[in-house]
């Protein structure tokens, strides 16, 4: 019996993951990335405080670069890549606010929950990890 309960339970522990979110989108490959924010340094400092977002573009983070986001309870990151339209010269978003604009279409995204309204595709999310107070591992 014990068996049984044991091949039973096995299943819940690896169907559970940390992250609950879906980067399936036809229109944005996946790349493999990690990168390190030291909250420490000015470029960086408005993510101590919640409802601040940074864009960060060093050539090596996500498609079009990543936006890190400050939500009061915690840290999320997107690609600033437009989710809805095929890479071109105006997919890179644009912060204003709590919001992500996309140029091609004027779609706004929340950075709360990286949705837009009417629009099939979220944002592409990516893993944000907080190793310390002052520091950040943003990975896919």
């Amino acid at each position: 019996m014990k068996k049984y309960l044991v091949l039973l339970l096995i299943p819940l522990f690896f169907g559970c993951d940390k992250e609950n979110f879906s980067n399936n989108n036809p229109y944005l490959p996946s790349y493999s990335f990690s990168l390190n924010i030291n909250l420490a340094l000015p470029q960086y400092s408005n993510l101590q405080f919640p409802s601040n977002a940074v864009y960060i573009n060093n050539g090596s983070a996500g498609i079009r670069g990543v936006i890190v986001f400050n939500t009061g309870s915690g840290y999320v990151a997107f690609d600033a890549a437009c989710p809805n339209q095929a890479l071109s010269s105006c997919s890179t978003m644009t912060l204003s606010g709590i919001n992500a604009i996309c140029p091609c279409d004027d779609a706004v995204y929340s950075l709360f929950t990286g949705q837009a309204p009417e629009k099939e595709y979220r944002l592409k999310q990516y893993r944000v990890e907080q190793l310390n107070a002052s520091s950040l591992k943003v990975y896919n």
